[in-house]
């Protein structure tokens, strides 16, 4: 499938139309460099970490969010992937960047028919009390149009991104997973219809990110890196 047709439908986003420039080689750059620190199963459990920033993953029941994240960190094992629905049952905690590290990527749950009530309450416990948080990435399938369920997590999602005082603590973004499984002549209309129910869901979301972890080259995958520096307070001047 052309790359420069995805190019074209996922034009507008506020990452790749900036004049910013941003350099993530020192923090994807070196593979090795990432890490699996801590799983947490219960509230009691989540752990208390070195203050780095932290970004968190979910998405509904392969979603693909362990393929597009390992791409994202240069790996392809550390998030663990597996063709059953609803293999990560914990919060599992992972270091991006050398020692110390630059920023904390936590992987939850999937949500949806296969998600389970402790995998959510674990989820929103995480939201309302961590104050590391900076983004959520909430994942959609290219395949599949928007579900009840991913609306019902938009929804959810939408009230935990203002606080009682006003302030908006953290931010939210989707990402569109495996783009280069929608048939060319139906790539456009996907995309902007998908765009389109993100946005009515959730309208402080932002604008969608469309990749593909599995094109040669990867697509997308360099944006989302940006996105997570964006998020972490790491973008370069």
């Amino acid at each position: 499938m052309s790359f420069s047709l995805f190019r074209h439908v996922a034009q507008g986003r506020s990452l790749t139309t900036t004049a910013k420039t941003i350099s993530t080689a020192k923090i994807f750059g070196n593979s090795g460099a990432a890490d699996f620190l801590a799983a947490a199963g219960s509230v009691g459990s989540i752990p208390k970490l070195h203050g780095l920033p932290e970004v968190i993953i979910t998405g509904r029941a392969n979603s693909g969010k362990s393929t597009l994240f390992n791409a994202v960190l240069g790996r392809k094992k550390l998030l663990h992937t597996s063709k059953k629905a609803g293999r990560t049952r914990e919060l599992n905690f992972f270091r991006v960047g050398p020692e110390p590290g630059k920023l904390v990527l936590v992987d939850a749950p999937g949500y949806g028919a296969r998600g389970k009530a402790e995998w959510g309450a674990l989820f929103d416990k995480y939201l309302e009390t961590r104050r590391e948080l900076r983004r959520i990435y909430i994942l959609f399938n290219a395949k599949h149009p928007l579900n009840g369920f991913d609306i019902q997590m938009l929804t959810h999602l939408s009230t935990k991104l203002i606080d009682e005082r006003g302030r908006q603590p953290f931010t939210l973004q989707a990402v569109i997973t495996k783009a280069d499984c929608i048939p060319p002549d139906k790539v456009p209309e996907t995309i902007v219809q998908l765009r389109k129910d993100i946005w009515k869901a959730a309208p402080l979301c932002l604008p969608p990110i469309v990749t593909s972890a599995t094109m040669n080259p990867p697509f997308g995958i360099d944006d989302v890196r940006k996105s997570i520096a964006d998020a972490c307070g790491l973008l370069s001047p």
